[in-house]
């Protein structure tokens, strides 16, 4: 031993009150994307369920049925779809979307919601303003609404349902492509003659 491994040696030993050796339990672990133990389903109840109890929902629509909108919604269904699936009305659909937040890139592309949130004026002045009718502004304030309410909780509901639902498309898509990527390297080069 040099001088130098043993004057590191010695401050070593000084260091962890003479223990001459230091050992860590290693777990061997797999990777996986998920950061949550809980399934899928449970994750989704407890976000509807903390929704619930932090905003007054204006839907009569139970937990597994706020659930399978969510679900639907990010397999890009429209609300007509999703309300046939459920067998209630499309403006209970559209309603139960505003609740959880979930709004989508179409719910108010004919109007810059900007220019109608601290609007006054009443639904008629304003559907005369924009040629729509009273109905499709009070749609719009909704959606302004429900964006307000989204961004006032730092998008954190909005941002569980991507992790949740996004995430494991994207997951059940990484882990598909992996699959096909170790077969294609196990495979690689590889001859195939085979004589009948």
């Amino acid at each position: 031993m040099n001088d130098k491994t043993e004057e590191l040696r010695d401050i070593f030993t000084d260091v962890t009150d003479g223990e001459e050796t230091v050992t860590e339990s290693q777990e061997n672990t797999r990777g996986s994307l998920e950061r949550d133990e809980r399934s899928d389903e449970d994750r989704l109840e407890s976000v509807v369920q903390q929704m619930r109890e932090r905003y007054a929902f204006e839907t009569g629509l139970s937990d597994d049925e706020l659930i399978s909108v969510a679900r639907a919604f990010y397999d890009d269904r429209s609300d007509e779809a999703i309300a046939d699936d459920l067998g209630v009305d499309t403006a209970d659909v559209f309603e139960a979307r505003m609740s959880l937040h979930l709004v989508g890139e179409d719910d108010a592309d004919e109007v810059d919601l900007a220019a109608i949130r601290d609007r006054e004026e009443d639904d008629a002045t304003l559907a005369d303003e924009y040629d729509v009718s009273a109905d499709r502004i009070r749609r719009y304030r909704r959606v302004a609404a429900a964006e307000d309410e989204s961004r006032a909780a730092n998008d954190r509901y909005r941002d569980e349902f991507d992790s949740i639902l996004a995430d494991s498309e994207l997951s059940e898509q990484i882990t598909s492509d992996l699959r096909e990527d170790g077969l294609e390297d196990a495979t690689e080069g590889m001859e195939t003659n085979v004589d009948f």
